[in-house]
């Protein structure tokens, strides 16, 4: 078997400066789970919301999670940072190897608007590869709700898919549906990291590529393990899901046409503008 340990660190994070509650909780999961392969923490984990915190990457909070990488010897995921790039703050997912080298950066492509203000969106997909392993995707908590991202990374090669998020909303048990139906769809694991305490509502999940649920977390800090199984992802790929359904090869396949990706749409256009609703 071709297997990979990932661990979601689910923070009970504050508004404010957490990296020292990351560090010590970084280094018992390493003391207690010593065949980790790969942290993953969840979205702005490092600072919470707002983009006062935002800065150059690399710079010294990127910096921070290299050494903390390179110290543990593992792959780390650092959720994301606010990044500033010129005039632009961009929502960033920093991936780190073991040598404590930054191998891949992903920019949220699509900002939660109209609440995350002042953030731009990115323009291209994230993929990665493990050496002798695999490859991973990344996508950043809204990116979830457009199914067209982790089909273009699946359709790259993903076989797991990382997604770190900050969910404080309603709303939270709706993506443990959508973190489901993603990796059936798309035959791929899905790693799906929030926070808890002050930031968020926690309710992590890891799901398998038959759309099982292979570890969930409740809403107080919690550290999620599980042992990715690639030769799982390729039989359930040739063979179909539950060998059932074979989407990835339906969709490779299919002469259909998707008329909302080739021309305007006049109906989403009556929708009127992106902005947060004032009244009922």
């Amino acid at each position: 078997m071709n297997q990979f340990a990932i661990g979601g660190i689910q923070l009970k994070g504050q508004l404010g400066d957490n990296l020292g509650r990351i560090s010590s909780q970084v280094q018992m999961a390493k003391a207690r789970f010593p065949w980790l392969d790969m942290i993953v923490l969840g979205e702005l984990a490092s600072f919470g919301f707002g983009v006062s915190r935002a800065e150059t990457m690399p710079g010294p909070t990127e910096d921070f999670f290299c050494s903390l990488a390179k110290k543990h010897k593992i792959w780390l995921v650092n959720g994301s940072l606010y990044e500033l790039s010129g005039s632009d703050v961009y929502n960033t997912c920093s991936v780190i190897n073991p040598e404590g080298e930054v191998v891949a950066r992903h920019r949220k492509l699509f900002p939660f608007l109209p609440i995350e203000q002042n953030v731009t969106a990115g323009d291209s997909h994230t993929v990665f590869d493990v050496p002798g392993k695999g490859r991973f995707g990344i996508s950043v908590c809204y990116d979830m709700w457009f199914p067209e991202t982790t089909r273009a990374l699946v359709a790259q090669g993903a076989e797991v898919i990382i997604h770190p998020t900050l969910t404080n909303t309603q709303d939270r048990n709706l993506e443990l549906s959508i973190s489901r139906a993603t990796a059936g769809i798309n035959q791929c694991y899905f790693v799906d990291i929030n926070s808890c305490g002050d930031l968020a509502y926690g309710q992590s999940i890891i799901v398998g590529p038959d759309g099982d649920i292979l570890a969930q977390a409740d809403r107080q800090e919690e550290l999620l393990t599980v042992v990715v199984d690639f030769d799982r992802v390729k039989v359930c790929r040739e063979k179909g899901l539950m060998g059932l359904g074979q989407p990835l090869k339906s969709f490779r396949d299919s002469k259909v046409t998707y008329p909302q990706y080739e021309q305007e749409s006049e109906y989403l256009r009556t929708l009127g503008p992106l902005e947060a609703p004032q009244s009922f």
